[in-house]
């Protein structure tokens, strides 16, 4: 007989976030797929290393640093994204051409190319999907840029664009070739997430630990959903498979949602008999069987059963093969952010980064230290929306740096000098990639670290074209990074200030307008938007882990202790919302839309970085929620005080 237990629900209270050491622990643990993806990133980087090597293309370890930024699990992504930067980059040495003769040679002309298009550039990557590939454009124009600055004008521009073609269509080549023989499929991807998924809904059943089964919602179904497409459209399986794949993708999703929304008070007999439906599902899968439907007698469910309970044997049934109801698609991202021309937010991330760069660029030209030009590097690569965002960027960038230099170092010590080959230094640097690699297929959370790991390691044993005992050009690589770190570390904290808080409102807002939408939903169509929930799901994770961020932040920017809990308290009520909105029965949720839609546009006003310290109002806790919420003036009422203590 199954234990009686009580399934833990995303919106009751939960523990504290661990600490950040135990945090980082918990990151550094192996989990499903890291280890193909580690040693498939470090062995790209070491073919990398000797085909520059052989053809003697000049700074290797960036050409590596583009394999371990871009490379994903997914095959036919990276080979999409080689594919797209080999056709971008004519276009690219085309536009540098352009702006190398409009300036004619002029030092003060190019200066003045290089902050505006880094403006342009940035902006466009912050108001639009661009996200951080406009930081890596800008950063491209702009290093090239400054090789022409430094050298006689002729000679730099035709080595630097030579460089920069080369730099980066090698790796690119390399990726493309490697992922056509040894990439991951997302057809492989999908059935491994739906097992996980499948895992977890059964462990919360069972146990009652629902952790993983949280961590699973609030990834959304937005990464997955475009696998599934490619499938299809790419004939990876036959159309009748890539249909149930797709089907797949939102039934595991929901079977989660619903055992996440199951009553404390379940029967558990129907409980066990449940998990043990999911278990037979997950072991099918396991074997490359088809999953079997759910018998009928175990199925029966009395006439009171609860929607959630309804709603995870439907997905079970869409599991096994059954025709999966008319699908409601959650409304598509803009390209172009919606008040990518009235919020004053993006125009001063463009600046704040752009002078950081011409800051860094100045200081080591005035001193004549060209090796410390990771400096305007770091500008680029580590400049995110909020302050918080971007000094946590900072703190993970120097704390890889000086663990990838110090692996280097001690290569240099005790490796490299009884190395003399091309191929032994391939084996070296396939050994050190391994861990910056480790490190940054993990969480979000620390993934950046592991970059900087494998960049730093890269940057000092990689000098020339062969092995190179030096540690001059170590030593001003690190100097730089850590100058860069100040100088955006001042800027960032100084001028236009934007507070982590800002950025999880405007989560909440996004979330709510949302659940709007789905609360306008007939009854049955509602049920259908699992993308919906998906999303809300995604956007209350998202707020959570920029709440995170917060012990980033100077203190000055901080919200108080009880903005903080308001601000926590307003993930756990938007989840339960979810959960009873998607599983309601009403017709008419007219009031609960309208209600819903004035407090998004509440959470979406603008906060300043001055006034956080201020509370207006008294914040009462949220009541515990042992299922669903009811949607009733009470729960509205609860996120209306929670906005209010949030400011």
């Amino acid at each position: 007989m199954a234990k009686t237990v009580t399934t833990a629900h995303p919106s009751d209270p939960v523990a504290a976030p661990p600490s950040q050491w135990r945090q980082v622990l918990e990151d550094l643990q192996p989990f499903p797929g890291r280890v193909g993806m580690t040693w498939r990133v470090a062995l790209l980087c070491a073919l990398v290393t000797g085909a520059a090597m052989l053809y003697e293309i000049p700074e290797a370890a960036i050409s590596c640093y583009l394999v371990i930024f871009l490379m994903k699990p997914d095959a036919v992504v990276n080979i999409g994204t080689g594919i797209g930067f080999l056709l971008l980059l004519p276009g690219l040495v085309a536009f540098l051409v352009w702006i190398v003769n409009l300036t004619s040679g002029s030092t003060m002309h190019i200066m003045a190319a290089i902050v505006i298009t880094s403006c342009v550039l940035l902006y466009l990557g912050a108001a639009t999907q661009l996200g951080e590939q406009g930081s890596v454009a800008a950063l491209i124009i702009a290093f090239v840029l400054t090789l022409i600055v430094q050298a006689p004008f002729g000679d730099a521009a035709t080595f630097a664009l030579r460089e920069a073609w080369a730099m980066a269509a090698l790796p690119m080549i390399l990726m493309v070739g490697f992922n056509l023989v040894l990439g991951f499929s997302p057809v492989g991807l999908l059935r491994d997430k739906l097992r996980a998924r499948l895992d977890a809904a059964a462990d919360a059943l069972e146990t009652g630990d629902s952790q993983a089964l949280r961590d699973l919602l609030r990834e959304g179904n937005a990464l997955f959903e475009p696998q599934a497409l490619a499938a299809r459209l790419l004939w990876l399986v036959p159309r009748a498979a890539a249909q149930q794949i797709a089907a797949d993708v939102r039934a595991g999703f929901a079977l989660m949602l619903a055992v996440s929304a199951l009553p404390a008070e379940l029967d558990p007999a129907r409980r066990g008999a449940l998990a043990n439906q999911i278990r037979a599902v997950h072991a099918a899968l396991g074997k490359g069987e088809a999953p079997p439907p759910p018998p009928t007698a175990t199925r029966g469910l009395p006439a009171d059963a609860s929607p959630a309970e309804r709603t995870a044997w439907d997905a079970l049934d869409v599991l096994a093969g059954a025709p999966e109801p008319a699908v409601v698609p959650a409304p598509a991202t803009p390209f172009v952010a919606p008040d990518a021309l009235s919020n004053p937010a993006y125009i001063h991330f463009a600046l704040k980064t752009t002078a950081a760069a011409v800051i860094c660029f100045l200081t080591y030209t005035a001193i004549d230290w060209q090796g410390i030009h990771t400096a305007m590097i770091t500008c680029y690569v580590a400049a995110l929306g909020t302050t918080g965002e971007t000094v946590h960027k900072l703190a993970l960038r120097i704390t890889g740096c000086l663990i990838g230099a110090a692996i280097g170092v001690a290569a240099i010590f005790w490796v490299i000098p009884h190395i003399d080959g091309i191929g032994a230094l391939m084996a070296l640097v396939f050994c050190g990639c391994l861990v910056g690699a480790w490190v940054s297929t993990g969480p979000e959370r620390i993934a950046y670290a592991g970059v900087q790991v494998a960049l730093a390691f890269l940057l000092t044993v990689l000098q020339g074209f062969g092995p190179s005992v030096s540690l001059d050009t170590a030593q001003g690589r690190i100097v730089g990074i850590l100058l860069g770190n100040l100088v955006m570390y001042l800027i960032f904290t100084r001028i236009w200030p934007m507070p982590v808080a800002g950025e999880a409102r405007t989560h909440f807002a996004r979330a709510l307008s949302e659940l709007a939408r789905m609360a306008r939903l007939a009854p049955d169509r509602r049920a259908n938007a699992v993308g919906s929930a998906a999303l809300v799901e995604s956007l209350a994770g998202k707020s959570e882990e920029v709440l995170r961020l917060l012990p980033f932040e100077p203190r000055e920017l901080r919200p108080t202790p009880a903005r903080e809990a308001a601000l926590e308290g307003a993930v756990s009520e938007i989840e339960a919302l979810n959960r009873a909105i998607w599983l309601s029965p009403d017709a008419d949720l007219e009031p609960t839309a309208e209600r819903l839609e004035r407090l998004a546009e509440r959470f979406a006003e603008p906060i300043a970085a001055a006034g956080l310290q201020h509370v207006d109002g008294v914040l009462e806790p949220a009541p515990a929620r042992t299922g669903p919420a009811p949607i009733d003036d009470p729960f509205i009422g609860q996120l209306n005080r929670l906005q209010g203590a949030a400011g």
